[in-house]
């Protein structure tokens, strides 16, 4: 699996004729602009601008992004729980990643619940004008939606056909603050994109140290040899909306081919979708 990664960088601007210092975040590359006469002083300042060109390249993206370049993203699905959590920075992350999204003109996918982090993601999205698609198993609609449902509703008939719809209709896929639910559909995105089943960008959205300890444990895993060092890049973090969606813009990565995965792929395609008329059917 080959992937590229281009992370965020800052460039310090200076005064001409001082040093002018690109920080990346694993390497320094140092341009002296003094002048010089020396022939091969120049050579070697080609040398590294054409050695740091890609992150120069990195930084106008980056750039592009703040000032709202359109999304590469239609949808993103947003995993999160169906309680609001204890704390006031759980609920104004899921606020500020609606904004996010409706911020870069992207639509959002999630559980079809109106209470909780759910219900405050998918309203922050729709009262900002953007697509709501709420996926949910008909058992769970007396439980997770009360009042007004938002955006479009598509009751399925499982626990699996929610999670198989929504990978199905989103581009990313982002994880707030949640608890087994929330865990368990986040893991299993990534292990499809460990196996290549889709090669779609997956994010934790740290809100104030919430996944260190998930993302420890990724670490001791790729230590201990249960993961490869390279599947690590399959989850990127960021403790605030803004810088998660820009590293999920900049994440890329080719998906896996081989004959077991080509299955794979055609057995998520053909799993039953169909959400059926039932929006307003009593739970039993």
């Amino acid at each position: 699996m080959a992937f590229k990664d281009m992370q965020g960088s800052k460039w310090h601007d200076q005064m001409p004729n001082r040093q002018n210092t690109f920080i990346f975040p694993q390497t320094e590359v140092v341009l002296i602009m003094r002048r010089s006469d020396s022939g091969a002083a120049e050579r070697a300042r080609r040398r590294e601008r054409e050695r740091a060109g890609w992150q120069l390249r990195s930084v106008r993206e980056m750039e592009e992004n703040k000032v709202g370049r359109p999304s590469r993203f239609g949808r993103v699905c947003v995993f999160c729980g169906s309680s609001p959590g204890k704390r006031n920075c759980y609920q104004d992350a899921a606020v500020e990643l609606g904004k996010e999204l409706v911020a870069r003109k992207v639509g959002l996918v999630y559980g079809g619940g109106s209470v909780g982090l759910m219900g405050l993601v998918s309203e922050a999205v729709h009262q900002g004008g953007g697509h709501v698609i709420g996926i949910i198993p008909r058992t769970l609609m007396c439980k997770e939606i009360t009042g007004e449902t938002i955006g479009e509703v598509r009751p399925v008939a499982s626990m699996h056909q929610r999670k198989a719809e929504m990978a199905r209709y989103s581009d990313a896929f982002i994880a707030l603050p949640g608890g087994y639910g929330t865990l368990e559909e986040l893991l299993e995105v990534i292990t499809w994109a460990q196996l290549g089943i889709h090669s779609k960008p997956v994010g934790l959205l740290n809100v104030d140290g919430y996944y260190d300890k998930l993302l420890a444990f990724i670490d001791k895993a790729v230590d201990d040899g249960f993961i490869q060092p390279i599947q690590r890049r399959l989850v990127v973090s960021a403790s605030n909306a803004g810088d998660l969606v820009q590293k999920l813009e900049l994440q890329e990565y080719e998906p896996v081919q081989d004959d077991v995965v080509a299955r794979l792929r055609r057995e998520m395609e053909q799993v039953a979708l169909h959400p059926g008329n039932g929006l307003h059917e009593p739970c039993s």
